[in-house]
């Protein structure tokens, strides 16, 4: 099992390039599924989510041909409608398949998914949603069955903001008869990025982005070559590595306009940030201000910048307050921030973070994807040298990381 070693408090400078965003690579790849012919995607972050998912439309009866950032896919062949747990249990993301399987052979049975510990995440959305589509939904022996002999629209209305409960419902009604609503849908750039790539592949979506989303169904749909959106949380990431060390790094290939919370919380630190079309320098400033920060549903701050950001506020001047309210487990890496001398109290779903004047390197564990990042943050930032184990966690969603720290000035290197 691999062990990423970093020495801490190297300056940070230089540029660093943004991949394609895995969270918006997934449910795309997935769509292929609803066509025949070769969809082409490019911007394909190297990742193990995506190699499981690419693994999972190999299972199922697509053809897929890789090289480098390029994915083609091929789905005519599609003939299994089973995704068994050995490749779902890995990643939730591999869920997605359930409504285009519905849509597309009017029956799936998909194992109940996996993927990182930080909370329930029920996927009874997905399914209340595809029994309003008209489709029979049984579970059993750890797997979800589902049949339709044709999916109808449905005015369907979400209690909670999912994602991916957006996303699949979304894929099902594409090809549903009728007009499908989605009222309270995500609204997060990743949930657009789907929505247009259907609709370049011929469906009629209305309102992606909003809160209410109108889907006529329609008969077929054609393939399509498309460019994955670059990846908000890396770029996150790698903002808050340069605020954390006193850095000055620009990245490139980036979105600003899907990062306008993170944007707004920096700048409240002391942090400086310049703005271009698809890029940003970021510039650490001597003293980083404490500040409170609370996750919500696009547009609020992203749960999956909320352990970077705990990070930056372990060094900060003063108390701030980190409130999650997306997933009930995510502060399980406040137990290895504390090993390294970080000042946290976790009441509930509240974090309160005493600023220290430093934080100490410390062979530290990752539990989850997230928090791989924030413990290579902090060993960016302590005194000394600091260890992160488990990293496999952070290959499921950074390409290279180390190398694109190392290329900005970092002692960092990844050991087998």
């Amino acid at each position: 099992m691999d062990t990423i070693v970093i020495e801490g408090q190297h300056d940070l400078k230089g540029s660093v390039h943004i991949g394609g965003a895995k969270n918006a690579a997934l449910p795309i790849l997935v769509s292929s599924l609803l066509s025949d012919g070769w969809n082409t995607y490019t911007n394909v972050p190297d990742l193990k989510d995506i190699q499981s998912i690419i693994a999972l439309l190999n299972q199922l009866g697509a053809q897929t041909e890789v090289e480098q950032d390029c994915v083609g896919i091929n789905a005519s062949g599609l003939n299994v409608f089973e995704a068994p747990y050995d490749l779902v249990r890995k990643m939730r993301a591999s869920i997605l398949v359930l409504g285009p399987l519905v849509a597309r052979l009017k029956k799936a049975r998909v194992s109940l998914p996996g993927g990182c510990a930080i909370g329930a995440r029920p996927i009874n959305l997905h399914l209340k949603g595809l029994k309003q589509l008209g489709a029979t939904i049984e579970l059993e022996h750890g797997y979800v069955e589902a049949s339709a002999d044709r999916l109808r629209g449905a005015d369907i209305y979400f209690d909670v903001v999912s994602v991916t409960g957006t996303e699949n419902l979304m894929m099902a009604a594409v090809l549903a008869d009728g007009v499908t609503v989605l009222r309270n849908a995500a609204r997060e750039p990743e949930v657009v990025a789907l929505a247009e790539v259907l609709t370049q592949m011929g469906a009629q979506i209305e309102g992606a982005g909003t809160a209410v989303m109108t889907i006529k169904g329609v008969s077929s749909l054609s393939p399509v070559t498309v460019k994955i959106i670059p990846d908000r949380i890396e770029t996150g990431t790698f903002m808050v590595a340069a605020a954390l060390t006193g850095g000055d790094i620009t990245i490139l290939d980036c979105e600003p306009e899907h990062l306008g919370a993170v944007v707004h919380k920096l700048q409240s630190t002391g942090t400086t940030i310049d703005i271009q079309d698809q890029s940003m320098r970021v510039r650490g400033s001597g003293e980083i201000k404490s500040v409170d920060i609370k996750t919500l549903a696009y547009p609020g701050f992203p749960t999956d910048m909320q352990a970077q950001f705990m990070v930056l506020m372990s060094i900060a001047s003063g108390t701030s307050v980190i409130s999650e309210t997306i997933f009930e487990n995510r502060f399980i890496h406040v137990s290895e921030l504390r090993r390294m001398g970080a000042d946290i109290t976790v009441s509930g779903n509240t974090a309160t973070v005493r600023g220290v004047g430093k934080l100490s390197g410390a062979p530290v564990m990752a539990t989850d994807l997230r928090a791989s990042a924030s413990l290579i943050l902090a060993g960016l930032a302590a005194e000394g040298t600091t260890a992160v184990s488990r990293v496999y966690h952070l290959d499921r969603g950074y390409e290279k990381i180390e190398d694109k720290f190392s290329h900005l000035g970092a002692a960092i290197k990844r050991v087998k």
